[in-house]
């Protein structure tokens, strides 16, 4: 019901939809995550000005800017998210593209053979992010699942990019990453319906009940858990669950 194409009109995952290039997509797509928290229209329009203000070639901006170029972005603001923390994201996604080949590969890196879930990688994506000088206060930005964030946005983000495009809504992009490693993106929303549903008991919405709810999704289909996401996002912004 969720999972269709006329989900995306409404939801930040419109963004990386606006391009066709997969670094694009991928830079589009960690910026319009990463602030998504608040009003949804709200986020649509701050990611899309960001995207603006990168001349909505934001791999190319990534790669090829000039610190002149960077006080382009001195407008930019969503809630506590500002210019320099956007500055910020430009240039590690340099460093990284630059040293690591691809964004795939700094989570790819990051996982053993037998992992479980992408904790680990996520762990070493932020080290990897914030390997170059940086202020104190962007890395607020990025979730640390071992200090127990639920790392909704970073999981949102890799559900994007992973899952299967099948439906014209994520992206497929990524094929070292397997489906079934995601896990839900757990906010106030499908955390509500999932306790309701009888899915989850915490009452935090921490990395903890991130892997309670994971477990019960696995037991539906432990290939692609995530694909439950949609049901319980959906059931709890439209309508109110």
């Amino acid at each position: 019901m969720y999972c269709r194409p006329d989900f995306i009109a409404d939801d930040p995952i419109q963004i990386p939809h606006l391009f066709e290039k997969q670094e694009d997509r991928e830079i589009s797509g960690l910026i319009a995550a990463t602030i998504a928290w608040g009003q949804r229209p709200t986020i649509i329009r701050n990611a899309k000005q960001a995207m603006a203000l990168m001349g909505n070639e934001p791999h190319r901006f990534v790669m090829e800017h000039s610190e002149l170029d960077l006080l382009d972005l001195k407008s930019f603001v969503h809630r506590t998210f500002q210019s320099e923390d956007l500055v910020h994201f430009v240039r590690a996604l340099r460093h990284i593209y630059t040293s690591h080949n691809s964004l795939e590969d700094v989570f790819v890196d990051g996982l053993a053979p037998n992992s479980t879930s992408m904790l680990p990688a996520l762990v070493h994506f932020k080290q990897t992010f914030f390997s170059i000088p940086h202020l104190k206060r962007t890395q607020k930005h990025v979730a640390d699942p071992e200090r127990g964030s639920s790392a909704k946005r970073l999981n949102m983000f890799l559900r994007w990019m992973v899952r299967s495009n099948d439906r014209n809504v994520d992206f497929g992009m990524w094929n070292r990453i397997s489906p079934a490693l995601l896990s839900c993106p757990l906010d106030v929303h499908s955390g509500r319906v999932a306790r309701q549903l009888g899915l989850l008991q915490r009452t935090q919405d921490n990395w903890k009940a991130v892997q309670e709810l994971d477990a019960a999704l696995r037991c539906f289909d432990p290939l692609d858990p995530v694909k439950y996401d949609f049901a319980l996002f959906g059931m709890g912004v439209n309508e109110k669950a």
